[in-house]
């Protein structure tokens, strides 16, 4: 009986280990440029970001964006309860990279694991957004103003890709997500921008 015993826990130890080795691999990419919020932790650029600042990459909510995925006010932190910070829009005064109406922009991920990937899609906030407020679905335009297919490839371990920014002025806010091929998740990244 105490074999049987030993050799199961033995067995759920190892199962467990699996998982947890699984887990931690199936998550992971953000974007550099435009810089993201989870970035901006990590680098030491904002403070009191809670975990985001040792696990940039993490930010990992369900896929189908925006007909699913996050919940509204949740969006930058991927629905992770442990990465709220990233939602908070601190007083809009989250540091922003310069850019330009029409410009062809050049986005930048990295990847430290790097998933067969569906596509990458951009959304912007539409003029009047409430930089005070978390982000939402309603302060989005509908539709993602580039999306780049992947078609079921694996990224390198950076990515670049270039697209035109949309006709803007003032603060904005570019939401990004990478939707992963083979699993039931994407990767979000919030970046704020200044036209």
């Amino acid at each position: 009986m105490r074999k049987k015993i030993g050799a199961a826990l033995v067995g759920l130890a190892v199962a467990g280990t699996t998982m947890l080795a699984t887990g931690s691999a199936s998550s992971h990419g953000y974007t550099e440029s435009p810089i993201s919020r989870q970035k901006l932790c990590a680098n030491g650029t904002v403070t009191n970001c809670g975990p985001i600042q040792w696990e940039p990459q993490s930010v990992e909510g369900p896929k189908g964006f925006p007909g699913a995925g996050p919940a509204d006010g949740k969006i930058c932190a991927g629905g992770l309860g442990q990465f709220a910070q990233l939602d908070d829009p601190r007083g809009g005064a989250w540091p922003t990279t310069k850019v330009s109406s029409g410009q062809n922009y050049t986005f930048s991920w990295r990847f430290t694991a790097r998933h067969r990937t569906t596509d990458f899609k951009y959304f912007i906030t539409k003029s009047g957004w409430n930089s005070n407020q978390p982000l939402t679905r309603a302060a989005l335009d509908s539709q993602p103003f580039l999306t780049v297919p992947y078609g079921g490839n694996q990224p390198p371990e950076t990515l670049s890709h270039s697209g035109n920014l949309p006709s803007r002025s003032g603060r904005h806010l570019i939401l990004a997500v990478w939707t992963v091929h083979d699993t039931g998740n994407a990767f979000y990244a919030c970046s704020d921008v200044q036209f």
